[in-house]
């Protein structure tokens, strides 16, 4: 297919339709993605909150793959109870019963040491099935494809909860596509593929690809808004100042949130942000339920590939200046910084050892030390660390154990969490 004309497409039709944009544009060879991957109108939708879970068929086509997703899951040891409900479709002018399964997972009944974190019951577990009813060699593309919530991490952390959650927050929302748009800005090629799936004498070959349409529409009323009060917020962080001096914390990553009105489609933020703000990560998501994500980042999570494990730790950050002398200027004013050197290193320090727990012994090493990267209006200083993962141990193992990244939380990881939980209004 035609690039950009395949990818403008889509963009248009995440406003009404429940898919996903992974976006690149802005590139560090080598090390970021040089892919776009698209998707639209997924048959299957998995979603969690706390240890409950639903999969749920979104199309005629999704009964085929709940069903094998079903028999996958009957003899999985970490789910509690698991039952399969069938509603009525509207997405299409002949209605359709649609299968959803609801589960729960049991909390874990033994020690788990650090080593084994990641394999402790959880929605992880579920994921792990599924991925092993459908991954292949035969192909590098078809996945889950969506958001993880940070409260994921209290399936793993002994953390004491104080806030009270939204009751339509959902901690994961993660789509099974059966067609992607794939784009290699590398090779100039962009492709589509479409997926078949056959289970138990279901098809999905004679089946339209259908979606349902929601218009996204703003909510009324809504004014400009902080969840903290003028002063709350530097009072938290003075307060953070002195647990450092006492050696509790090395670091706290504390946040505030602010509410905008908003009456721009989702499709037009994500262009002005894509113009704006070019990064290595742009994503765009229609999660359904009126939910979107819109974002641009530099910053990888965790990428694995095989048995290598990498990550690109940021931290360290100035302005741009107005022309190449002016970033001169600023990039050793930022090499030069005690403060930013010490913080990245205490990152990187803590990512080298949620490694340690997953990859084999000598092999986590920093490939990249304090490198230099400049976006439209921000430089930053980034290391490079990559491991091997363990013959026992795979990329969800890996994504596990750095959850979340010491750049969101803090250090010592496990007291950062709780000081967030503690000191954020939400």
């Amino acid at each position: 297919v035609e690039a950009r004309a395949a990818v403008e497409a889509l963009i248009d039709k995440l406003d009404t339709r429940c898919g996903v944009l992974l976006s690149s544009n802005y590139d560090y060879p080598g090390r970021y993605t040089r892919w776009d991957l698209g998707l639209v109108d997924p048959p299957v939708r998995v979603t969690c909150r706390g240890r409950s879970f639903t999969v749920e068929a979104l199309n005629a086509r999704g009964n085929v793959l709940t069903r094998a997703i079903a028999d996958g899951l009957d003899d999985l040891d970490a789910i509690e109870t698991l039952e399969s409900k069938s509603s009525t479709s509207t997405d299409s002018e002949r209605a359709e019963p649609l299968t959803t399964l609801h589960g729960t997972i049991r909390e874990p009944t033994q020690y788990f040491p650090e080593e084994q974190r990641s394999r402790q019951p959880s929605v992880f577990s579920v994921l792990r099935r599924i991925t092993e009813v459908f991954g292949s060699t035969d192909d590098e593309h078809l996945g889950l494809y969506g958001a993880f919530g940070y409260d994921l991490t209290f399936q793993f952390e002994p953390i004491e909860l104080r806030r009270e959650r939204p009751a339509d927050q959902r901690d994961l929302v993660l789509f099974i596509p059966d067609q992607l748009l794939v784009v290699d800005h590398q090779r100039e090629v962009a492709e589509r593929f479409d997926y078949e799936f056959e289970y138990a004498e279901q098809r999905t070959d004679s089946l339209p690809r259908t979606g349902t349409q929601s218009t996204y529409e703003p909510v009324p009323g809504v004014t400009s808004a902080c969840d903290h009060q003028p002063g709350e917020y530097a009072a938290n962080v003075s307060k953070a100042r002195e647990s450092f001096k006492r050696g509790d914390l090395f670091e706290v990553v504390l946040s505030q949130t602010f509410i905008e009105p908003c009456e721009a489609q989702p499709s037009t933020v994500f262009r002005r942000l894509r113009q704006r703000n070019p990064a290595p990560y742009a994503l765009l998501l229609n999660l359904g339920e009126q939910e979107f994500l819109v974002g641009a980042s530099p910053e990888m999570y965790v990428r694995v590939d095989e048995r290598r494990v990498e990550t690109c730790p940021i931290s360290g950050t100035i302005a741009r200046g107005r022309d190449a002398v002016e970033d001169a200027e600023r990039i050793r004013e930022l090499l030069d910084s005690r403060k930013d050197e010490s913080e990245l290193t205490m990152c990187t320090d803590v990512d080298r050892n949620d490694k340690s727990r997953i990859c084999e012994p000598g092999s986590v090493r920093v490939i990249g030390r304090r490198q230099i990267e400049l976006y439209s209006r921000l430089i930053h200083t980034v290391d490079h660390v990559e491991g091997t993962l363990r013959e026992d141990y795979d990329a969800l193992d890996a994504f596990l154990s750095h959850t979340w990244a010491v750049t969101v939380t803090g250090a010592p990881k496990r007291w950062a969490i709780q000081r967030v939980e503690d000191e954020e209004k939400s």
